[in-house]
């Protein structure tokens, strides 16, 4: 259960979300990365108390960080950056998501450390990318991914305020993309003997989550309407409420095959060839009272009761907006592997795996979260017995 990448030799300077997150999936496939940490931590660290968490536990943090190990350097004196470079002399791989201005006046730039370790590759997690007038802007994903890039715009109904994001949803998605990055850029230097500078952005990150709108207006110059439940232009994509409140979204995106199905799940086959309804011009015409019909009946039965008849229908696409408490009790869930069993000590805790898995290098969690510095004389301890050899 090593691992794909079993072996991989991973050094973080990151903090907060997205430079853990990427070098996170690392580890969960097999790395093993040294997390540098200051010697107040990473501010991660803050996380659980920050949440209100009373249980002695920081969620977050746990996530972006098990499989790890951590040393904690100050890298504003000699010694500690010593102790990182010495660190990064043997590393495969460097994951940060400091901002560049900071890792120039650190010696940890990628100009700096490529002159003296060719084969390294270097991942980069900027705000807004490295050049442009905002290059040394600080941002969060809340400021570059999600308000910046269009994302909370086009969830914003019209005449509300902007919805709120989830926590680290721009910081996961660019962790992702740095982890496929970094393992392009490994294959690559398989074939080149030289390592190369990998970087995304949350920025970029934002508009490629929205590319489908984005890319829309670029080549058209018209933007797609933000979609309104009651007014629909494809009824059959929409969602809808069950007889016991609970809340589902029916996907009749393709209307010849989609409709005549969802007709019969609702017991109104005379639908198929109704004009109101008939094709997808005239469901769009008549989208209002179809949705009208549709939540009468729709709210005469429980949802349990209607998911047995929904899955007498193949060719009925639908799902439950589902809850957190749903999302666990979920049996689908588990089945697909979405929960992982990390060890600690003699025990073990459940939590969200990454999102990859290899059937044939398989991986599995080696650990929780360090604490800060639980490493240290361990890794000084290795780095000696080098300097020895």
């Amino acid at each position: 259960m090593a691992g794909p990448v079993a072996g991989l030799k991973v050094v973080e300077l990151g903090v907060w979300v997205a430079g853990p997150a990427a070098s996170a999936i690392l580890a969960d496939w097999g790395a093993d990365v040294i997390k540098i940490e200051p010697p107040a931590g990473d501010p991660g660290r803050m996380f659980g108390r920050m949440l209100g968490c009373d249980l002695g536990v920081n969620p977050p943090f746990e996530m972006d960080n098990r499989n790890k190990r951590s040393i904690v350097l100050d890298l504003t004196s000699d010694e500690g950056r010593g102790i990182a470079f010495e660190l990064l002399a043997e590393a495969d791989v460097f994951v940060t998501n400091v901002r560049p201005g900071a890792l120039h006046r650190l010696g940890l730039d990628y100009e700096s450390l490529s002159a003296h370790h060719p084969r390294l590759v270097y991942g980069l997690i900027t705000g807004y990318g490295e050049t442009g007038p905002d290059a040394e802007r600080a941002a969060y994903d809340v400021a570059a991914f999600w308000s910046r890039a269009g994302l909370a715009h086009l969830l914003t109904r019209p005449g509300q305020t902007p919805p709120f994001q989830r926590g680290g949803m721009g910081d996961h998605s660019a962790g992702m993309t740095l982890a496929a990055a970094i393992c392009a850029a490994l294959l690559a230097r398989e074939r080149t003997g030289t390592g190369q500078l990998v970087t995304t952005s949350l920025y970029r990150q934002g508009a490629y989550t929205v590319s489908f709108d984005l890319n829309t207006y670029l080549l058209t110059g018209q933007p797609i309407a933000v979609g309104e439940r009651e007014t629909m232009g494809n009824p059959c994509m929409n969602n809808y409420a069950a007889g016991d409140g609970r809340r589902f979204w029916i996907v009749g995106l393709e209307g010849d095959r989609h409709w005549p199905p969802l007709c019969r799940v609702v017991n109104r086959p005379d639908w198929i060839d109704d004009p109101r309804f008939s094709d997808a011009q005239a469901r769009f015409a008549n989208g209002p009272e179809l949705i009208d019909e549709l939540d009468a009946i729709f709210a005469t039965r429980a949802l349990d009761e209607w998911a047995e008849t929904f899955a007498t229908e193949p060719d009925f696409f639908w799902s439950p907006i589902n809850s957190l408490e749903d999302v666990v009790a979920d049996e689908q869930f588990h089945a697909a592997g979405g929960i992982v069993d990390v060890p600690d000590g003699e025990a073990g805790v459940a939590m969200v795996a990454t999102p990859a898995d290899f059937h044939g290098t398989p991986w599995a969690p080696r650990a929780v979260a360090p604490q800060l510095g639980q490493h240290t004389e361990e890794i000084l301890a290795e780095l000696k017995a080098r300097r020895d050899c």
